[in-house]
């Protein structure tokens, strides 16, 4: 059986030189990769608990409208600047050969709302960088996200930065930093013995943690 990138395209000096661009319309005209496509990020939502799918345009679109249709869940189009006729929220990012932005309406989610992201998970990579990705997260979605990273099929070299020591604790290596300085380094183990920032950093915010738990 054929795997996922197999069926996806590269094109040189696309848009410009020195790009390698992917091109998924090659997935999209094969009934075997499209399903497979689909079938693959709708088993990484496998006990994800979650009210919406989010896409950018436009593969966003091609891929999360199917996935959002077969799980019976909400779906937010995320559209370059300019394209949404309400009031909006944006967003800038960096592309490899310049800058882009999108928007969504600020109407598209609700407190409390939970929406998913797997797009950097479903290309398999081999660096996978988390910039606090868990900051809006529960402590339950976090550890359903963390044990996912863990059981990525091709076990990629994972950067978590995160003020949440739950988030890391299970890391091979913590690096602690205070004011921009290291001041720590080691396990989660050897941390909780030798630094004093990452001892107060985890001691208030389990103790945080179990007040909550009792309504304290």
């Amino acid at each position: 059986m054929k795997k996922i990138e197999e069926y996806v395209r590269t094109i040189p000096d696309f848009p410009e030189p020195g790009i390698m661009f992917r091109d998924v319309t090659s997935v999209l005209q094969d009934p075997d990769g499209l399903k497979l496509a689909i079938d693959s990020m709708i088993k990484l939502l496998d006990g994800v608990d979650f009210d919406i799918i989010a896409g950018a345009e436009s593969r966003g679109f091609i891929f999360g409208m199917p996935i959002a249709y077969a799980l019976g869940k909400a779906f937010i189009p995320v559209r370059k600047k300019g394209k949404l006729p309400c009031e909006t929220v944006s967003a800038e990012y960096d592309l490899e050969y310049g800058k882009a932005e999108i928007e969504i309406h600020k109407d598209a989610v609700r407190p409390r709302q939970r929406m998913t992201i797997a797009r950097a998970v479903v290309k398999k990579p081999d660096i996978l960088i988390l910039d606090d990705s868990a900051s809006a997260l529960d402590f339950a979605t976090d550890a359903k996200l963390r044990m996912a990273i863990r059981d990525m099929e091709n076990k990629a070299t994972v950067f978590i930065v995160s003020q949440r020591a739950a988030s890391i604790m299970y890391a091979d290596k913590i690096i602690v930093l205070d004011d921009g300085q290291i001041v720590g380094m080691g396990t989660h183990e050897e941390l909780l013995k030798q630094c004093e920032v990452y001892q107060e950093i985890y001691y208030s915010q389990f103790k945080k943690t179990e007040d909550e738990k009792e309504g304290r």
